[in-house]
């Protein structure tokens, strides 16, 4: 299973592109940060679940896809390298092979050294938005309309897919699997299901409702108008489904090639280890793409790189895995927090949030090592007395990524009551997990075959794991907020002794 190594947080359809005026709510698709970029702060969590939402997210996974292959094939990938090397790839010190973590992926045929540069695929073997398409009165239609790279690389994906032998990718096309592993294929009951407990069902059903969106807009605004070049049978929600399966789970970003979006044949059978430091990007002396061996192999052994620092949420999200519980230094769980209805200052608080991009509930990433100043910020914003309102708009923005000053602000007369709502929130966030993993031994799969039962059985594992690796990082957090309200309790405690001790002292 080869996925990308970094991804740049990006709006799908930038306010330049016609294809932004279609809807009120202009679509969008957070894609996860690059790893020397700013870390993501907060999250929105509201989504809409409308039953227009319901529906697209509800039909199952496609199964009529015509190209590619399955997960765990290795025939087609063999006759991949073949190509490759036909067409301009180096001798490889790897081979593609099946695989204990990732069921496929590349391995060492020879010793590798540490610090050695692998791979030097070429920029004519490198997919992009600049690729020449087979069909070229399509592409010229498709660039006429200034499309954005992603959803012009997903058709592009599908138009070369489509012509099958036709297509130079062919080769490359019938080696990517047929069914990505990837959220986008849950269905909402399986969401609802499996993910109940976690904040990742949210973002996967905004990222399928946004997939849907992006064909509905291409299909009005261009398809409709070229029936001849983009068929309906050929360029539909399914097949886009499954070309934003590939992009999301291998599209890289080469900061060597001016930022350039790309499909990197070969590449992209590399897996995913939380401890390999190494990324993908463009050598121009070798005038290659390469990563540079962190570790040394041995013949036999798996090669590994870095899809970046992602959580094991966002691991799932995108590529369809999640690491062993306590392996991802990464790793982090986000905790929704909100606005109080009883609030007398309710709408202050909420215009003061608004004015910064911040919304309720409001997502914070919580690490096994503690939560960001950001949160804290939210939090003392939601206790706040009404007499404290000329601090609403310090802490509204001190609770924004936005802002990088005063973030770290201290209100000693509020802190306790911060911290214990930040505890609530943690504790009922636990309550959810372990509803769902005490509930999960028992839980009906309703199969009716043995490969809905593997299907099921699966999906439910990885409800599993990453529920388990989530609560975890939750009982650190309530075992931290837990002492400090205890050292400020016994610190009053011990306050309010030596002032009846005075008082005393000082008696008649």
């Amino acid at each position: 299973m080869a996925k990308a190594s970094n991804f740049l947080q990006s709006t799908l359809l930038p306010s330049s592109s016609p294809l932004r005026n279609l809807h009120t709510h202009p679509l969008t698709l957070s894609f996860p940060p690059l790893p020397s970029s700013r870390p993501r702060i907060h999250f929105h969590c509201s989504v809409s679940t409308g039953e227009t939402t319901k529906r697209t997210v509800e039909e199952a996974a496609p199964d009529n896809i015509s190209w590619g292959c399955e997960i765990d094939s290795v025939e087609n990938a063999t006759s991949l390298q073949k190509w490759l090397s036909d067409s301009g790839l180096p001798p490889q010190k790897m081979a593609i092979d099946k695989v204990d973590i990732g069921e496929r992926g590349l391995v060492a045929s020879q010793n590798l050294r540490k610090g050695e540069k692998l791979l030097f695929v070429p920029p004519s073997l490198v997919i992009s938005a600049d690729s020449v398409w087979t069909n070229g009165e399509a592409g010229e239609v498709m660039k006429r309309y200034d499309v954005p790279d992603w959803p012009l690389l997903a058709t592009y994906l599908i138009s070369e897919a489509s012509l099958q032998k036709g297509s130079r990718w062919f080769n490359y096309i019938s080696a990517l699997p047929r069914q990505p592993y990837s959220l986008l294929y849950w269905t909402r009951t399986e969401l609802d299901m499996y993910l109940e407990a976690s904040q990742i069902r949210e973002r996967a059903i905004e990222r399928i409702t946004n997939v849907v969106g992006t064909y509905e807009d291409l299909r009005s605004r261009i398809f409709s108008k070229h029936p001849n070049l983009f068929p309906k049978e050929v360029f539909n929600d399914e097949t886009f489904k499954w070309s934003f399966g590939i992009l999301f789970s291998r599209l890289v970003r080469l900061p060597s090639m001016d930022g350039r979006f790309a499909l990197v044949p070969w590449a992209d059978m590399l897996n995913h280890n939380c401890e390999v430091e190494t990324y993908l990007d463009y050598d121009k002396s070798s005038k290659g793409v390469v990563f540079t061996a962190d570790r040394p192999y041995q013949p036999g052994e798996q090669v590994f790189i870095s899809y970046g620092n992602k959580s094991n949420g966002e691991l799932l999200l995108s590529y369809g895995f999640v690491p062993r519980e306590g392996t991802n230094p990464s790793d982090s769980v986000e905790l929704a927090l909100s606005l109080r209805k009883n609030d007398k200052c309710y709408n202050e608080k909420l215009n003061a949030l608004k004015k910064h991009g911040l919304s309720t509930p409001q997502c914070f990433p919580v690490r096994i090592t503690g939560w960001p100043l950001e949160l804290m910020a939210y939090a003392y914003l939601i206790v706040s007395p009404p007499d404290m309102s000329n601090s609403f708009e310090e802490m509204a923005k001190a609770a924004s990524n936005k802002s990088s000053t005063n973030k770290d602000l201290k209100y000693p007369e509020i802190e306790e009551e911060a911290l214990q709502f930040i505890l609530d929130s943690c504790e009922t966030s636990i309550s959810k997990y372990s509803r769902f993993l005490k509930e999960s031994g028992s839980m009906d799969l309703d199969i009716t075959s043995p490969k809905q039962l593997n299907r099921k059985a699966f999906l439910k594992q990885l409800a599993v794991d990453l529920s388990t690796s989530e609560r975890r990082i939750l009982y650190r957090a309530q075992y931290i907020l837990r002492r400090r309200l205890r050292d400020i309790r016994s610190g009053e405690l011990k306050a309010l002794r030596l002032f009846s001790g005075i008082r005393n002292f000082f008696k008649p």
